[in-house]
């Protein structure tokens, strides 16, 4: 495991389920590293869209995963990823993720994916009782696996909450490496040292089920309403009552988007003092969000208007990364002596 940044060399694979647009706690997460990468690294941006499935699988909400990829993809071009630089592509679209994941699990123990902690959160997340988790949640990091080793990514950015998902990848490709010969890299785990965005009601980390987020595409109306709406210091009824900054969310997200550092040191000094309401915290804290959400709004909407962009990308990163699967999954059948049908 390694937190120092990879090689040049190195192949990145990470991404996102589609199940909505973006927002500001993805952005501090992961999507600004993923800008910085694509300069030094080459990087494969995958949109998972059989992932939603582990726990969304009702009609309703499948018919809502394709408008779900091209906001996840606009929301890609609206940060600055450049898919010049990087390959941006569908997993439902890479046919040889399917073969490789069956082949996978092969390899993995029901034991051992039962021990894998995260699972038990997602599936809490979903409401779903632990003894009706559906196969395919259980198998989620094997169908990961498949996803990271097909393009033979080498390294994996990842935060601490998904460390345990990856560590079954290099277990996997260790045991098949062991088991019939070299032809996966054991892909080392980038983990960042941001922490996730709190979310606006200050009860836990910025999520879109637990409606406490702020959109990258929100306009700057909603931005202000969200602001204003944002949970502060409980114990603080009037303005000349000292208050919390520590772990006051208008204080963490001016500390994450104000870049006017000066301003927030007097603001936290004069809160804590009593000399300084929510109002103007807040009404600063919203300007500051506005104006780094205005570039990504602009760039949004040049890419909103051409119509076919967002297929396009997708079809070209798709096609990339199926080549891709394709060389590795001769390896794979090379490797295993798997009896294949003249063509």
């Amino acid at each position: 495991m390694t937190t120092t940044p990879p090689s040049k060399r190195g192949r990145i694979l990470t991404g996102d389920r589609p199940t909505g647009r973006l927002h500001l706690g993805h952005y501090v997460g992961s999507l600004s590293n993923r800008v910085r990468m694509q300069d030094q690294h080459e990087c494969f941006f995958i949109v998972a869209d059989w992932h939603t499935l582990t726990t969304r699988n009702a009609k309703d909400e499948i018919a809502r995963i394709a408008d779900n990829v091209r906001q996840t993809v606009l929301d890609y071009l609206s940060v600055g990823i450049d898919p010049e630089k990087s390959t941006i592509f569908l997993q439902s679209g890479v046919k040889d993720t399917a073969e490789l994941n069956l082949l996978f699990e092969m390899l993995t123990t029901v034991s051992r994916l039962e021990r894998v902690p995260s699972l038990k959160d997602m599936a809490k997340a979903a409401d779903m009782e632990e003894d009706v988790m559906p196969f395919g949640l259980l198998g989620y990091p094997v169908l990961q696996a498949a996803d990271i080793l097909l393009p033979r990514a080498t390294h994996v950015p990842v935060g601490k909450d998904n460390e345990s998902h990856v560590e079954v990848t290099r277990e996997i490709a260790r045991r098949f490496n062991f088991q019939y010969g070299e032809v996966f890299p054991v892909p080392e785990l980038v983990v960042g040292d941001v922490p996730s965005l709190i979310g606006t009601d200050g009860q836990a980390k910025m999520s879109k089920s637990l409606n406490n987020a702020i959109m990258l595409s929100d306009d700057e109306k909603t931005v202000n309403e969200k602001v204003r709406g944002m949970f502060t210091d409980p114990n603080r009824v009037r303005a000349d009552i000292p208050g919390r900054v520590e772990g006051n969310p208008v204080f963490i997200y001016h500390d994450a988007f104000n870049p006017n550092v000066e301003e927030i040191n007097d603001f936290k000094e004069r809160y804590r003092q009593g000399k300084v309401g929510d109002v103007p915290v807040k009404n600063s804290l919203a300007k500051a969000l506005n104006n780094f959400l205005d570039p990504l709004r602009e760039r949004r909407a040049k890419y909103e208007a051409q119509p076919s962009l967002v297929e396009d990308i997708l079809v070209a990163g798709t096609m990339r990364a199926s080549e891709e699967g394709r060389k590795t999954m001769e390896l794979v059948r090379e490797a295993m002596g798997m009896y294949q049908l003249p063509r």
